[in-house]
């Protein structure tokens, strides 16, 4: 899936990854679509929950080896 941003959060951990994508997301419009990498064993939860406080849409959840990739469309 296309998104409009790319944070990479690889070597960070909780709870940077999901500071870092709150942040990154406050600077792009509504309905646009970040993706975030990382690789924080409690980002898979993490992450999800964020979206869900937030009012963001977990759009996907893969991973890609060691690494955790995530597509969150802005609310």
């Amino acid at each position: 899936m296309e998104h409009d941003d790319e944070l990479d959060a690889l070597g960070l951990l909780c709870p940077l990854p999901v500071l870092k994508a709150r942040k990154r997301l406050q600077a792009m419009p509504s309905g646009a679509v970040l993706r975030v990498l990382a690789d924080d064993p409690a980002a898979v939860v993490d992450i999800p929950h964020f979206c869900v406080e937030g009012g963001h849409t977990l759009l996907s959840q893969t991973n890609e080896g060691a690494t955790q990739a995530y597509l969150i469309r802005k609310g």
